[in-house]
């Protein structure tokens, strides 16, 4: 098989070997127990945040290494996939989340959150998605009301990633009811506030680890203090940060795959049928030639974005095309990969029936394949 095409130089590899033997100690023997919980421990939060493994661009004076350089973000997504372990919300944690907070916040926002963020003390969460709005930001209900040196907040979020386990929650809110996308903005709201409820924990078909949740918010008292950015800058705030936000997923897809294909090589040269490997059959033999082929492809356009990314490069029209076009091709593999392994595809003991079921959301989160190809044609002018 060809070797697979690299963005990464020795520093990376260095910090690759740290992040797998990570895995292998703190994740890999608790994660089946995590599944049936429900959630990860806090504890390997903040182990992971002992061994640099969380928030790459927080800077040195607020507790992180600041390193700002995706391929970093790219190796952890690389190896949480490679053991399966779906659970942990680092990704959604650093690549999406703790941003917010480095580029808008104020100093004494970053003074007061980041390096907890950086530690694994405090977890991070985004409330965007309601139960009437998903994908349409500007449709959202959720209001914050200026009463002087606060707002008043109230409304509901639902599939909300890390929602559970969070600390501080950065929500979407509208401030004002008249100025369209121009009246949204982004509040923190911190575990105890009162008002603040969370839900059930949602029972998903797969990232059975992954806590995702309801949020509720009853008359919660949110100081001036805790307004992210300036008010009425929300959704301009949001849509300066989806392009990372879909490099990051498309990145996650694109080690997926490779783990998929990886999986489905293994099982084609160990399962016999009919006296022989069934990679040997053509019609298996020519499967795994183009699964190859669209995992080369997907590889090397991913690591063309996180390059571009780095360079700051990476516009709204391009990562909506890495994060539709990845994810649909992993839920393709997925399938696949299902079908090449017959019944013990089925299995919730063989890996690839559990890649089947956490790759189902991937096209769905982060804005879903419809909405990406709507910004895409947009973006041709059509």
């Amino acid at each position: 098989m060809p070797e697979r095409p690299s963005i990464y130089e020795q520093e990376h590899e260095d910090f690759r070997a740290s992040a797998r033997a990570f895995l292998e100690r703190e994740v890999v023997p608790h994660h089946e127990q995590w599944e049936k919980d429900g959630q990860v421990s806090r504890e390997v939060w903040r182990k992971a945040g002992e061994a640099g493994l969380l928030c790459f661009d927080v800077e040195e004076e607020y507790g992180g290494p600041g390193i700002k350089d995706f391929r970093y973000n790219m190796v952890v997504a690389e190896e949480i996939s490679r053991v399966g372990a779906s659970g942990l919300g680092f990704p959604v944690h650093t690549d999406i989340i703790v941003p917010y907070i480095s580029q808008l916040g104020t100093e004494e926002q970053k003074q007061r959150w980041l390096p907890g963020l950086a530690s694994g003390e405090l977890i991070s969460a985004i409330a965007m998605t309601e139960p009437g709005a998903g994908s349409d930001l500007q449709g959202i209900k959720t209001t914050a009301v200026d009463k002087g040196d606060h707002y008043v907040l109230n409304g509901s979020k639902t599939f909300i990633s890390n929602g559970i386990m969070s600390d501080v929650v950065i929500v979407v809110a509208r401030t004002n009811p008249e100025a369209g996308h121009q009246g949204i903005s982004l509040l923190v709201v911190e575990r105890g506030m009162e008002g603040f409820e969370r839900g059930r924990n949602l029972d998903k078909m797969g990232l059975k680890a992954q806590d995702t949740a309801e949020l509720f918010f009853d008359n919660v008292v949110v100081p001036k203090a805790n307004l992210l950015g300036e008010e009425g800058s929300g959704f301009i705030s949001l849509m300066v940060n989806l392009p990372q936000e879909r490099v990051s997923i498309a990145a996650i897809a694109i080690s997926a795959i490779e783990h998929i294909l990886d999986l489905c090589l293994e099982y084609a040269a160990q399962r016999e049928a009919f006296g022989k490997p069934i990679g040997k059959f053509q019609h298996n033999r020519f499967l795994l030639a183009e699964m190859a082929t669209e995992a080369h492809i997907a590889r090397l356009f991913v690591n063309d974005c996180v390059m571009k990314l780095n360079e700051g490069k990476v516009d709204t029209a391009l990562a909506s095309m890495a994060k539709w076009w990845t994810t649909e091709l992993q839920k393709k593999f997925a399938d696949q990969g299902v079908q090449l392994h017959g019944g013990y595809g089925y299995m919730n003991e063989y890996p690839i029936a559990k890649a089947y079921v956490d790759s189902r959301i991937q096209t769905i989160y982060g804005g879903t394949t419809e909405i990406q190809k709507e910004i895409i044609g947009r973006s041709l002018g059509i």
